[in-house]
Order: C-alpha cells, then sequence, then structure tokens
C-alpha cells in the first residue's frame, strides 16, 4: 500500500483488510508530515519510508514482498470481502498476467453510478488497470518487466500496456471500493472529464506525464 498523508482514512481502511495467514501487509510511505506511519504500524510491522513518487514507493514495496502474488492497493480503497481468494481464482489461469477489480464509489448519489459504468466499460474495453482498481499481478511478472516506470503519473497506464503484450488482463467482481473524495473536493464533471483526458493523452497522443501531472492534484 503507497501512502502519503492519509492519516484521515488510512485507520479505517485497513481495519476492513480481512488478512489471513497467508497474506501480508507492506505499507510504503513517500514523506508524509501526519499520523500515517504511527496508524500504519498499528497494523503491521512492515512499514517503510522512501523517496516520494507512487511508482517508485511502489517498487520499494514490491521488493519488500515475501508473496508471489502482489496487490497494490491505494489507502483510500477497500477491497470486497473475498478479494483475495478472487485473486488466487484469476491468477490460476496462466494466460491472466494481471487483473483488478471493477469500480465502485463509496457514496449512494446517481451520478457516482455513471461514473463507475463508463470506468468498468473503459476498463473492460481498452483493458487498462488503474491504480484504484487493486492492480495484482504475480511477483515474478512484475521482476520481469522491472516493475513501474519511474514517471510522475500514469504508471497504472503505461505499466498495462506492458502486461498486455505477455497475456491477459482480467478484471473481477465483486468491486473495490473507492472513496468519492477526488469528485467532491474538485467536481464531478471536472474530475471526470480531467482523467479521462489525461488518460487519453497520454495513452492515444503520447504526451509525456511531466506535462499532463500540472493537471492533477493530490487530494486528501
Amino acid at each position: 500500500m503507497p501512502v502519503l498523508n492519509e492519516a484521515k482514512v488510512l485507520r479505517s481502511t485497513l481495519e476492513l483488510l480481512r488478512l489471513s495467514n497467508n497474506e501480508e501487509l507492506i505499507v510504503v510511505d513517500g514523506g508524509s508530515a501526519d499520523e500515517t506511519l504511527s496508524i500504519a504500524h498499528e497494523f503491521t510491522g512492515k512499514v517503510f519510508q522512501t523517496k516520494t513518487g507512487r511508482a517508485s514507493v511502489m517498487n520499494f514495496g514490491a521488493q519488500k514482498a515475501e508473496g508471489d502474488i502482489l496487490l497494490f492497493l491505494h489507502a483510500d480503497c477497500v477491497l470486497p470481502d473475498n478479494a483475495f481468494p478472487l485473486i488466487r481464482e484469476a491468477l490460476g489461469d496462466k494466460k491472466v498476467v494481471a487483473g483488478g477489480f471493477d469500480l465502485g464509489i463509496s457514496d449512494p448519489g446517481l451520478r457516482f453510478r455513471i461514473i463507475e459504468s463508463g470506468a468498468n466499460l473503459r476498463a473492460h474495453v481498452t483493458s487498462l488497470l488503474y491504480g484504484d482498481q487493486g492492480m495484482f499481478l504475480r511477483k515474478e511478472i512484475f521482476d520481469s518487466i522491472e516493475g513501474f516506470a519511474d514517471i510522475p503519473l500514469m504508471e497504472d497506464i503505461e505499466i498495462s500496456l506492458r502486461l498486455k503484450k505477455l497475456g491477459k488482463i482480467v478484471f473481477v467482481r465483486p468491486p473495490i471500493k473507492a472513496s468519492p473524495r477526488r469528485w467532491l473536493k474538485e467536481g464531478v464533471i471536472y474530475t471526470t472529464f480531467r482523467d479521462w483526458a489525461n488518460a487519453f493523452s497520454y495513452t492515444f497522443l503520447k504526451i509525456a506525464p511531466g506535462k499532463l501531472i500540472r493537471y492533477y492534484k493530490d487530494v486528501r
């Protein structure tokens, strides 16, 4: 789990994470100035700090993992109760190289059902994984492609494009539940179209992430 100043949501997310003896929780901090680190220590002894940048943070965490499957989970996203069996079942198919969950948003408003439907349609059509969908893959594959590219934005799409060349990317249900905080703080219409425009610009127009990040703000 990559974190940066996530004290507001981290405890509630980790309390809902149903871990057995077959899973390990690794939290990697990119330089928080709040209580994120102390909260993380309440749930796992595997808490680390490294240089800022989500790609760097996730690569660092993957290096510390002892298991053969990696799951990258955002601090404001809650997995379904049966997430881990679903992940193992999906990766049991050797044709599958990676996967994620369909997206749900933790808000009852109709506008968020529309956003969910659009996001899931996009994901299924393009086979591109987004960070808030709980990306999972075998560690051997992650290591073989040398992890996430060290770019300031779009690291999830960039790695998806490489993974698609190796095999099938799948999406499983029940959906992961993401916080609506980005849409509520920045505006539903603006946030939705900004995200879609950035993804399109990077994937099809080949605009560098360093230029696109100026339109993206961290929301906590």
